[in-house]
Formats: structure tokens, C-alpha cells, sequence
């Protein structure tokens, strides 16, 4: 029987063009985050299974690729369930990985930790179009810093690689606090244990409109009097940091202190300090579906792209589930494959490019002749260029048309003296 070519399911093989712009991007949003004082860092893509099913990570916990046990640890013969047969698993996000290597080595670590991780997660999601289950994240978070001083750094710093990223298309920050999100709960008279239930339905409105998400809280087993006092907080309300407060203050005592105007003064420090270049609204029908958030959330929307191109928030327990301790954190994710995918169809050309030279050698060139090739080649990799030694095609027409293609502007000839 003949291999396979064809990659697994889910699975994509990535092409030279596309490489070479991922491999740029990435040193785009490395330098840029560099910039901002985060530390590159990196965490194994196998983790514990205890940790991957913690009830942190919301429904990607139902598409974690899980490791079989090895050798005399593996018996299936008295394995009553899967959980005796599986001790590991590969990571569905950075988030969980970091919070475990931060509990492991915080003591070797500065405080606040700015951490900068880019890497591969996977998800045993339904594969379509666009979308893989073997993925690139970039993340950025700050632990150990409890004021919103890290939601704002972490706003600009995300909004300033995404305009070197992608500089022609215009995008919006939006932003809510799960703790408003629980407060207009319990404000509308929910019945405890219907919070998680309301904002899933809530997480569509932009899907199913105000009277979608109206009838379904009432088929779900909320009162009309509920749906319509917590829609009622949504009617006229604004979108910028006076919104913000003017929630606050109808929420009352059900709002924990401070939440409004911690909001607020994100919103107003990011447009103040970026000279109003960063559009920040107040969305509180953003939900965001990851168990772990505990306060600030945001996503950002990109003009042209449905769907959200980064999102991140405040996880604050998640260390303390590892060490008894809870340490405050937060932080942000770019949607690399998203990006990459814009720029693609763009048919996006990197900036910066070094100018590529071809060198093609005759088949019938002497030894010598090919050393003197070789040293021309290195000469001009001195001097800054990318040079490429090969030798000459039988069709050397087609053969420039793919160099070409492969960003080559310089061919030089090699035949024998």
C-alpha cells in the first residue's frame, strides 16, 4: 500500500510564499511587543490532562487531542474509562500553559511578569474553510500587575502591531467587564444558575438580533419581566466611557466598586494616549466564551474581516488553581491565521524584503568555475543580500518566471570561461 501525501485532516501544509510572511509577521509582532517591555518565553505544546480539563478553557476542552499513556502505564485491558487510558494532551491555548509556568517559576521571574509567547495550539474542531486544527497564536499578558495600567498597555500594544500589520484596513476595540456582565444579571432578577445560560444567548446578539435573544431567554425558562429589564439596560445606551458609568450607576450595589470607572479610564487613557488613532467602544453584549476571564474583556473587529482579529481579558483566579494563591493577570491574543489570511488575499508584499539574487550555474561548469560562483554568492551575502546557488534548467525561460515569483529581481549567468 502507497503513504499518504495528502496531510491529515484538519491539517494544512504551508507553502514558501506563505512561510515567508508568517516568518515575517512574527518578527513584526516580536519586535513591536519587545518594544513594550514583554519577554519572549516559550512552554512545552504537551500538558497535563488534569490541567487541559480544569473547566477553564470552556468548549475547547471538548477538541483536545488526548495522549495515550505509554508502555506499562498504558493498560487497556483495565481501563474503565478514558481517563485511565490518556495522562496528557496537546495545548488548546497559550492562556493555560502560561498560568502553569508562571506558578512553576515565579520565583526566578520579574513582577510584573510581561510574558510574550508565540507558538502552535490545536483543537479537534470541525475543519472548514480557513479554519485548522493545528493553529499559530500570538499572545501577550501581564501577571502580577493588578491595576488597569495592564489592560491599557496591553490595548496599545496589540492596536500598534496590528497597524503595522495590516496598515490599510481600519479596526475597533471593543470592550466589557465580566463583572458588569454579572451585575446586569443579577440586576434583571435571573434566578441563580442562569447567569452562564443568559450570556450565551447574549454572546447572539449580533447573530440573532434584541428579540432573538429575547425569545430565547424566555424559551430557555426566563420570565418576560427579566428579558425585558435586562434588555431594557441595553436600550440607548452609549458606546463610550460616559456609557460606562452611566451603567454603572443604574447597576448600583449589584456592580462591584470601581468596576465602571476602572472601565472607563481604560477607554479614555488608550484614546488619549494614541492621540484618538485607537477607536475603543463599550460593547456589554461582548461575552467572550473562555471560563477563566474575571473581570476586563475585549475583542477587536478589523473593517473587511468578519469575525474578530485578536481578544484577550482578565484572568485572575487561573494561578491560584495551580499555587492556592491568586495572582492578578491579563492578557491578549492576536489571530495570526486571521491576519494571514488578509493579507494572502491581498496579496500582501513584505516591506522590507532584502533583495534576492539568483545565481544559475551550468551544468557543464568546472569545479573551479562553481568555487569562484560560490564566492560571489558570499560576497553578497556580506553586502545584505539573499543569495540563491543553483544550477541552470533546461527551460531557463520558466526557470526565471518561478525565481521571479520567489521575489529574485538580480539572475547572474554561470557558464565556464
Amino acid at each position: 500500500m502507497s503513504l499518504k501525501k495528502q496531510p491529515v485532516t484538519g491539517m494544512k501544509d504551508i507553502l514558501p510564499d506563505e512561510m515567508t510572511l508568517r516568518d515575517y509577521l512574527i518578527g513584526v509582532i516580536k519586535e513591536t511587543y519587545r518594544s513594550f517591555g514583554f519577554t519572549p518565553m516559550e512552554t512545552p505544546c504537551v500538558e497535563h490532562i488534569e490541567n487541559l480539563t480544569s473547566k477553564q478553557g470552556g468548549d475547547n476542552e471538548k477538541l483536545i487531542f488526548k495522549i495515550l499513556k505509554r508502555g506499562e502505564k498504558l493498560r487497556l485491558a483495565d481501563a474503565a474509562g478514558e481517563e485511565d487510558l490518556c495522562d496528557s494532551g496537546l495545548r488548546y491555548d497559550l492562556t493555560l500553559p502560561l498560568t502553569r509556568y508562571y506558578a512553576n517559576n515565579a520565583a526566578k521571574l520579574p513582577s510584573p511578569f510581561k510574558a510574550l509567547q508565540c507558538g502552535s495550539v490545536w483543537r479537534a474542531d470541525r475543519p472548514q474553510k480557513g479554519r485548522y486544527r493545528q493553529f499559530t497564536q500570538c499572545d501577550i499578558d501581564i501577571l502580577g500587575e493588578e491595576s488597569n495600567l495592564a489592560e491599557i498597555e496591553l490595548i496599545l500594544a496589540i492596536a500598534k502591531t496590528l497597524k503595522k500589520l495590516v496598515p490599510e484596513n481600519d479596526f475597533l476595540v471593543r470592550v466589557n467587564d465580566r463583572k458588569i456582565l454579572r451585575a446586569m444579571v443579577a440586576f434583571a432578577g435571573f434566578p441563580a444558575g442562569q447567569e452562564d445560560g443568559v450570556l450565551i444567548t447574549l454572546d447572539k446578539m449580533d447573530k440573532i438580533g434584541t428579540d432573538g435573544v429575547r425569545a430565547e431567554l424566555i424559551e430557555n425558562g426566563a420570565s418576560e419581566a427579566s428579558a425585558d429589564q435586562y434588555l431594557g439596560l441595553l436600550k440607548d445606551l452609549g458606546t463610550d466611557a460616559a456609557a460606562v458609568r452611566s451603567l454603572g450607576e443604574k447597576l448600583g450595589d449589584f456592580l462591584e466598586p470601581g468596576t465602571a470607572e476602572g472601565l472607563a479610564e481604560i477607554m479614555e487613557a488608550v484614546q488619549s494616549v494614541s492621540g484618538g488613532a485607537v477607536k475603543v467602544q463599550f460593547d456589554p453584549t461582548l461575552v467572550r466564551g473562555m471560563g477563566y476571564y474575571t473581570g476586563t474583556i475585549f475583542e477587536v473587529s478589523m473593517e473587511g474581516f468578519g469575525g474578530s482579529v485578536a481578544g484577550g481579558g482578565r484572568y485572575d483566579k487561573m494561578v491560584g488553581k495551580f499555587t492556592g494563591t491568586d495572582v492578578p493577570a491579563c492578557g491578549f491574543s492576536i489571530g495570526f491565521e486571521r491576519i494571514i489570511a488578509i493579507l494572502m488575499d491581498q496579496q500582501y508584499v513584505i516591506p522590507t524584503q532584502k533583495e534576492k539574487v539568483a545565481i544559475l550555474l551550468d551544468k557543464k561548469l568546472s569545479a573551479a568555475r562553481r568555487t569562484e560562483a560560490l564566492q560571489e554568492a558570499e560576497t553578497l551575502r556580506a553586502e545584505g543580500k539573499d543569495v540563491l546557488v543553483t544550477k541552470m534548467a533546461k527551460n531557463k525561460k520558466f526557470q526565471r518566471e518561478q525565481l521571479s515569483q520567489q521575489g529574485y529581481t538580480v539572475f547572474r549567468d554561470y557558464f565556464e570561461a
